[in-house]
């Protein structure tokens, strides 16, 4: 039970983000670096609305905690930029519709060549058999066991 709780919690969601489609891999950075340059930005205003209240002693502190909101709004910019612009199809698709149109009518136009006369028609051959079955009136599908050998 447990190893069941365990690959419902952990591998099937790697699972499901490995067989996303492009655009849904696309729309999960966005809302990451949505999400983190947001974070970033309400940090930094919260410290800077710290340093007003401050006593002199603790401002320093609160700029640099300013600072940090600052480096996660640009990182999430980072990622806000980065599913935007490089997150693309593995590989895209020409289309080659034009080419098959262009072939269907090469092939309706074609016309099948005509079949010889009986008495110009080129001699059929026939492969040699090793088979008995190949006797006028055995059938393949009927006592076909009549005709294997007994002897080892």
């Amino acid at each position: 039970m447990r190893e069941l709780k365990k690959v419902a919690e952990e591998v099937l969601p790697e699972i499901e983000k490995f067989l996303e489609s492009y655009e849904e891999k696309r729309l999960r950075r966005m809302r990451a670096g949505v999400v983190v340059s947001s974070i970033g930005f309400g940090f930094t205003i919260l410290m800077l609305l710290m340093t007003s209240v401050a006593r002199p002693n603790d401002v320093q502190g609160f700029v640099g905690g300013a600072g940090l909101g600052i480096v996660a709004f640009c990182l999430g910019l980072g990622l806000l930029l980065n599913a935007l612009l490089f997150t693309r199809p593995r590989k895209d698709l020409k289309d080659h519709s034009a080419d098959a149109r262009a072939q269907n009518l090469l092939d309706a136009r074609h016309a099948p060549p005509e079949l010889r006369s009986g008495a110009a028609a080129q001699p059929t051959f026939h492969a040699q058999t090793t088979s008995d079955l190949s006797r006028a009136g055995s059938s393949i599908t009927e006592h076909t066991t009549h005709h294997l050998k007994t002897e080892r």
